[in-house]
């Protein structure tokens, strides 16, 4: 009899648990579907686009010159206007652009003017945002005597023939001048001659005139490759931070 008692019970117990695991959650289950994951919060963020062939006008920070610039040295500008799209300023006033100079070439002694190729990299918002680039110089109207080779944004100094060849020319008249004192319109000839010849050779020792922009210049940049922004992330203020030291 005891036995069947406890048998009675053991079976009791037993129905007992399984009803109470049946009506536990699990806590294995994965979280529920109403909680976004960081990566799809991320894909539903606004984006704006710039597209390819907008010009964006620059202020140059620094001097380039071809003279002691190199392949590689780091180019540093601001935007001077703000770019807006659809009422929104999509670029404000003061963004910083850099980029780098990918070709440099100085003026040849007899032929080829001075060029130098510049490729922007970067953009870096008043707020820190930082969005990478493809872009070029499209024009230079901060620079008088460069201009435009190719697409690609080279930028070209304007040739100086002119110049070597007014410089043979005064050399042919000083020596004419001195000629002519040493030994009359004979000697003036003879005297023309050598100071033709002297400024022709001062000509070819020269180089060609370097490509220099100063600092303040005004370059147009274009952008060669479509490049978006993060709408969220654009301020057309830029932030202070106070120190308290």
């Amino acid at each position: 009899m005891k036995i069947r008692v406890a048998c009675i019970c053991a079976l009791l117990l037993v129905g007992m648990a399984a009803a109470q695991s049946t009506q536990a959650p699990d806590a294995a289950a994965p979280p529920s579907s109403a909680s976004s994951s960081p990566s799809s919060a991320a894909s539903t963020r606004p984006t704006l686009t710039i597209p390819v062939g907008t010009q964006i006008p620059l202020t140059l920070k620094q001097a380039i010159s071809t003279k002691t610039a190199k392949n590689g040295d780091p180019v540093y500008a601001e935007v001077a206007f703000p770019y807006v799209v659809d009422e929104r300023i999509v670029i404000p006033t003061g963004t910083y652009i850099q980029g780098k100079v990918e070709r440099v070439q100085r003026g040849g002694h007899v032929k080829g003017r001075a060029e130098v190729l510049i490729h922007f990299t970067s953009m870096i918002y008043p707020n820190g945002y930082t969005v990478m680039l493809g872009a070029s110089v499209e024009n230079t109207p901060g620079s008088e005597k460069t201009s435009m080779k190719d697409s690609e944004g080279t930028i070209r100094e304007d040739s100086d023939a002119g110049k070597k060849a007014k410089e043979a020319a005064g050399g042919a008249a000083t020596g004419a001048v001195i000629g002519a004192i040493a030994s009359g319109a004979k000697g003036a000839g003879i005297g023309a001659g050598i100071g033709g010849a002297a400024g022709v050779a001062v000509g070819m020792l020269s180089r060609g005139a370097d490509v220099r922009l100063e600092p303040g210049s005004s370059i147009e940049m274009e952008i060669q490759r479509e490049v978006t922004v993060d709408a969220s992330r654009i301020s057309s203020r830029r932030e202070v931070v106070v120190r308290n030291d």
